[in-house]
């Protein structure tokens, strides 16, 4: 089979890390997320994955995080078994894959259209109750076309530190106006994380750019009346750091005692209702 060459850059370019990070950590005799649809996806791209400059403790952070938010996301599903997953700038995670919802489930991936064409050449679409929708995060369009008749939980990882905060604000504002009752479950850096963002060699590498800070994830919370932070966990001292790499142990326990890192990232999960 011909592999698939990538023309992206910038902020979709860094999608290509993260699932090399996932793959890589699949390869792990000590996977965290044991992701296999991720490392056949790198299978059937003509990318040299290598120029990311992933490592194993950092692949091993990427697949942490990932893991924490699919719990959650099951932790809504158990709760509502038929409701709607809205996975925003879904890139080439393959969640709906490793979380397997099942028939009663409705799910919908959105992300830019030339993502989505190359997410169907590299990826197996699942079976059952699942849609894709081809567009901007921002654009306040595609919203309507998304039924609100169930519980909806939106995930997106990745993701909200490349919005600008008034972007970002009008999102959340849309999708809490939109629905009923509800989960955000998404994860955030903090303002030295946006500071220190050429530090990040993904970043760095693609020329993609972070903008937006969540310093006092509370404060979202007056955005949308009963939106309630239900938990902000801390990417440093995340359950499973224990299985990183001893380098990867270390930097997180001197990452979780200096002012300004101790919150550099964070998995975040809103209620409403």
């Amino acid at each position: 089979m011909d592999r698939e060459k990538i023309t992206l850059a910038g902020a979709q370019e860094t999608m290509l890390a993260t699932l090399w990070s996932r793959a890589l950590d699949s390869r792990s005799d000590r996977s965290i997320l044991k992701d296999a649809a991720a490392r056949l996806a790198v299978e059937r791209i003509d990318y040299d994955f290598a120029k990311t400059g992933i490592t194993p403790v950092m692949a091993a952070g990427v697949a942490l995080r990932g893991l924490r938010i699919d719990e959650w996301t099951r932790d809504f599903l158990e709760q509502h078994p038929s409701a709607t997953v809205l996975h925003l700038a879904c890139g080439l995670d393959t969640r709906v894959q490793r979380l397997d919802p099942g028939p009663l489930v409705r799910w919908i991936d959105l992300d830019y259209p030339e993502v989505l064409e190359l997410r169907d050449r590299v990826i197996d679409r699942p079976d059952g109750d699942y849609h894709s929708i081809a567009s901007s995060v921002t654009s306040e369009r595609w919203l309507a076309s998304v039924p609100d008749d169930r519980p909806t939980a939106v995930v997106f990882e990745g993701l909200s530190m490349y919005l600008r905060e008034d972007d970002g604000r009008r999102l959340i504002e849309r999708l809490t106006g939109r629905f009923p009752s509800g989960a955000l479950i998404f994860d955030c850096q903090n303002s030295t994380g946006i500071r220190l963002q050429k530090l990040n060699r993904p970043v760095r590498q693609t020329g993609a750019t972070l903008h937006w800070a969540i310093d006092d994830p509370r404060s979202l919370e007056s955005w949308h009346p009963g939106l309630t932070l239900q938990e902000a966990q801390s990417v440093v001292d995340m359950p499973g750091i224990e299985d990183y790499p001893r380098s990867g142990r270390v930097a997180m326990w001197i990452m979780a005692h200096l002012p300004g890192f101790r919150n550099i990232g964070q998995i975040l999960r809103y209620s409403w209702r």
